[in-house]
């Protein structure tokens, strides 16, 4: 048993050494603040974004970097898994690609803004948090080999890679949220194919596939792509 000069002793010499250690770590953190959140990339346009983020409350929803509500889906690296294209898209008018699903509000920005916003969650992703998150430890999906010939990613139309690739694969290439497109073709004929993406609700009641805001021309395009995809 301590005696009352040992235990106090001991509490001294703790409350030092553990006080010493915190401050230590503090200092750290702080000295590599500025390179692990890419401090030279916070451009006036991730600052825009940043007070768009914050006066619209849209941590009121979602989350970044596990801080904000969990009604809808965390954000911290939505750029790099759905890509610029596809978000400023969603922005414009959420509830255009999910009919009666999404309840996100449609706030009217102008492009200006949603190129802000979107820098700034671009800078969010790039942010080092020393793996954290970890990956989850999930069964890498399945790639259908593609027939010999058969256009990939490279042949694509333009609003393909922007917008397609964030949900579905092409010769392991792409999102995985969706099927891979690998022999699609094989699957559907072009009249699906073209019904399908001018109104994927009204072919399959429930669908997660987004109704995407295509051109007819851009339709046709996409439609004649995914039909050689054999």
């Amino acid at each position: 048993m301590l005696s009352k000069s040992q235990a106090r002793a001991f509490f001294l010499i703790g409350t030092a050494l553990f006080s010493a250690l915190f401050i230590g770590l503090t200092v750290d953190t702080v000295r590599q603040t500025a390179a692990r959140t890419n401090e030279q990339n916070l451009s006036d346009s991730v600052k825009r974004g940043k007070l768009i983020w914050e006066k619209n409350n849209c941590m009121g929803c979602h989350t970044i970097l596990g801080e904000g509500a969990y009604y809808a889906p965390e954000l911290t690296n939505v750029v790099k898994k759905r890509g610029a294209e596809w978000i400023r898209t969603f922005i414009k008018d959420p509830e255009a690609m999910f009919p009666g699903e999404r309840k996100m509000v449609k706030y009217d920005f102008t492009e200006d803004e949603i190129t802000d916003v979107i820098a700034f969650l671009e800078w969010v992703g790039e942010i080092d948090t020393n793996g954290w998150p970890p990956e989850p430890d999930l069964k890498a999906p399945t790639v259908v080999a593609a027939a010999p010939g058969s256009p990939q990613i490279g042949d694509a139309p333009e609003k393909y890679r922007q917008l397609c690739v964030a949900c579905h694969a092409l010769g392991g290439e792409g999102g995985n949220v969706g099927p891979a497109l690998d022999g699609v073709a094989s699957r559907y004929d072009t009249e699906y194919l073209n019904r399908w993406l001018a109104d994927p609700a009204g072919v399959k009641p429930g669908t997660t596939m987004p109704k995407l805001p295509l051109t007819d021309a851009e339709r046709r395009e996409l439609v004649g792509f995914l039909g050689r995809l054999k």
